[in-house]
């Protein structure tokens, strides 16, 4: 990686272990949103017990548990670049007795293992983060094993997730949303079709196969919605903590009316969507 890309990676890091506490006190609810995601990645992946499995990006521990409870005589290796993420996550191990896990603070940059080591390798919504997304992929070829599988998951275009876009409309009507370039690091930044395929094609991996996901997830209030996008998104906490009171308020007070008017049944239900990539070496 280049200076401006190890910054990126650096900031990242920052930013990822200062939202730790939101993901720990919101995880049953967030590994539940995305557990159709990595129960896509498991399928294409067809775990055996025996495999030896990398998980990256893997934040408070899922898929990488749900990957180690199949492959009960293998052994997963779970990746992340926040060390407060992969302390929650192996604390969880703990409580689970789940041994078949090694955790690694890690840069998808430059894994930390040798050359055909992983029999399947998964990462879901990790991608769109790494500051140079064709030298993580061929890292990520580099320690596949020779047939062995690839999968990863990545968020569809913004009109598809309005789970996040709704939050983001409400803080542009009172605060300017610096605009990034269409390759740096966001949700949204592998939302287009066949990107990830070509990043895929180009370190080698072979038959590589692109299919969406869609899904409702269910935020009971505007309240809780509230709390969840100010406690567990970076980018949201990074932006809010430059506000004054008084324009919080009035971005909170906004929000609550906006998603109240969005009420299905009395419940705050929206849409998200999603790819699964997936490939062989």
């Amino acid at each position: 990686m280049n200076e401006q890309q190890q910054a990126i990676r650096d900031e990242q890091k920052e930013k990822w272990n200062t939202v730790s506490d939101g993901w720990k006190k919101w995880n049953e609810f967030t590994m539940n949103f995305l557990k159709p995601m990595g129960d896509a990645i498991i399928k294409v992946l067809d775990i055996k017990n025996n495999d030896v499995v990398l998980d990256i990006a893997s934040g408070t521990g899922e898929p990488a548990f749900s990957i180690a409870a199949i492959a009960k005589n293998g052994e997963v290796y779970a990746t992340d670049l926040s060390k407060e993420m992969l302390t929650i996550a192996r604390d969880y191990a703990d409580e689970r007795d789940i041994n078949n896990i090694e955790f690694k603070v890690a840069d998808v940059s430059n894994l930390p293992f040798r050359d055909n080591f992983f029999d399947k390798i998964s990462c879901r919504m990790g991608f769109m983060f790494f500051p140079d997304m064709q030298l993580a992929t061929n890292e990520m070829f580099r320690v596949c094993k020779s047939a062995g599988k690839i999968s990863i998951c990545v968020w569809a275009a913004a009109e598809h997730n309005d789970w996040y876009t709704t939050m983001m409309k409400v803080l542009s009507n009172h605060i300017e949303i610096p605009k990034s370039p269409a390759d740096a690091p966001g949700i949204f930044r592998c939302a287009k079709p066949g990107l990830i395929k070509q990043l895929f094609e180009n370190a080698g991996f072979k038959n590589v196969r692109e299919d969406t996901l869609s899904g409702k997830i269910d935020f009971e209030t505007a309240e809780n919605y509230w709390l969840n996008r100010t406690e567990m998104s970076e980018s949201i906490v990074s932006l809010l903590s430059k506000v004054d009171e008084a324009t919080l308020k009035k971005i909170k007070d906004e929000l609550i009316v906006v998603c109240n008017n969005k009420l299905t049944n009395g419940r705050l239900i929206f849409n998200y969507g999603a790819l699964i990539i997936s490939a062989e070496k």
